[in-house]
């Protein structure tokens, strides 16, 4: 979930975005400021250039002449400091971003894979492109904002003031009123100001795999229909059949537990089957939930995979909104996240998992995102292969990128028009 995603949300004023969106304001103005602290030694070369080039006669002879060589010099100067702690500065300060978008994307900051050295890495140059958003426009969008704050935070003072000076209620009233309504306006503008700033941070900063993207191996020959629908018969037997009569030897062996002396030799193998039958039992529960989960059927891909996550060892955060899809499509994008978090969960060594599930048009795309080790191999043996299988019987596609060191992308796209 980003701050752009709940913003459009009903009830965004009565959760906790606001403030985030508040503490990333006021973030982004100290980082700023910071920022220009740091780019001062460097800046003030050409600045004096500027303000020679501005006060003197340019000419190649005689006093001009020393003007422009003195302009030229500092010119050179500054711009051969910039040139020297613009890189190492944005690369410093995209680290510091990443972190601060933390307040307004749950998903966090990943860092970019590195493609070279300082000076020749894409990812350094996009991080100096990020200096100008930080140190021009955070300020502008800032300075728009003040006004409003300001007078968001007059309303009341002076409503206060009138109150003991004049005492006038009134135009008490109509004051707090006042401050009712600009209240939400300010913390709205803070908010689409604030997450529209950190999706042009996000793009330029963090990792974005999707270029890097590379399909699994997958074979159409495959018959992944008659594999659900096998699938689906083997979930009926299990409920309908074995599952009830693993239910009927449960009670009567219960029943026969008590019946019998608690002295006699059999009440021990009778408790121990009783037992055994009941584990055995939890147990079959929770594979017929594997094999066709209750949760999908009646409510939906959003609901199944948030009771995944909340079954997860790992701390996993679901974007995904409440719409239903075909029974097939939400069938392979919930076997794809269910095989996701487990790798994850035996591999990966993660903190931390975004599962997101957007729809584009006519197709669906889910998203597995973690920060783990990375470095999956779908040739390992791993069940991806299947899944690519599963998503092109479908006709979509399996994407993986996982370099070592991480993090981990796994994509599911599948058509779902109506």
């Amino acid at each position: 979930m980003t701050l752009l995603g709940a913003v459009r949300r009903p009830g965004f004023l009565a959760s906790a975005w606001p403030w985030r969106a508040l503490a990333y304001a006021a973030t982004t103005a100290a980082a700023s400021a910071l920022l220009w602290l740091a780019l001062a030694v460097p800046l003030v070369p050409l600045v004096f250039a500027v303000r020679v080039l501005r006060t003197g006669t340019v000419s190649l002879t005689g006093a001009g002449g020393r003007h422009l060589f003195v302009a030229t010099v500092l010119g050179l100067a500054g711009l051969g400091l910039l040139a020297l702690t613009a890189p190492p500065l944005a690369v410093a300060v995209a680290r510091v971003e990443r972190w601060r978008l933390r307040l307004v994307d749950l998903a966090g900051g990943h860092a970019p894979v590195r493609g070279g050295r300082l000076y020749t890495d894409p990812a350094t140059w996009r991080a100096v492109a990020y200096l100008p958003l930080l140190g021009v426009v955070a300020p502008v969008w800032l300075a728009v904002l003040t006004p409003v704050a300001l007078l968001v935070v007059s309303t009341p003072v002076s409503a206060v003031y009138r109150l003991t000076v004049e005492d006038d209620i009134l135009r008490v009233v109509e004051r707090v009123a006042l401050g009712a309504v600009l209240t939400p306006v300010l913390v709205y503008l803070t908010a689409w100001s604030g997450g529209a700033h950190a999706a042009l941070a996000r793009t330029l900063l963090c990792a974005e795999p999707e270029p890097s993207l590379t399909e699994v191996a997958r074979s159409r020959t495959r018959l992944a229909d008659a594999f659900d629908a096998e699938r689906q018969r083997i979930e009926r037997d299990l409920h309908d059949v074995a599952q009830q009569r693993l239910v009927s030897l449960t009670m009567q062996l219960g029943l026969a537990r008590y019946d019998l002396p608690a002295d006699s030799p059999a009440t021990a193998a009778v408790a121990a089957a009783h037992e055994q039958a009941k584990t055995l039992m939890v147990e079959l529960r929770d594979l017929v939930r594997g094999i066709s989960p209750r949760t999908l059927r009646e409510l939906g891909l959003r609901a199944a995979v948030e009771e995944l996550a909340a079954g997860s060892s790992v701390r996993v955060t679901v974007d995904a909104g409440p719409e239903r899809f075909p029974p097939p499509v939400e069938r392979v994008a919930f076997a794809a996240v269910a095989e996701a978090l487990a790798n994850i969960v035996k591999h990966a060594g993660a903190s931390r998992t975004a599962v997101t599930v957007r729809r584009a048009d006519d197709r669906l795309a889910v998203e597995v995102r973690d920060d783990g080790r990375g470095g999956a191999d779908p040739s390992d043996g791993s069940g991806l292969t299947g899944l690519a299988d599963r998503a092109a019987a479908a006709g979509g596609r399996l994407l993986l990128s996982s370099p070592p060191g991480g993090p981990t992308v796994l994509r599911v796209e599948l058509p779902c028009a109506s």
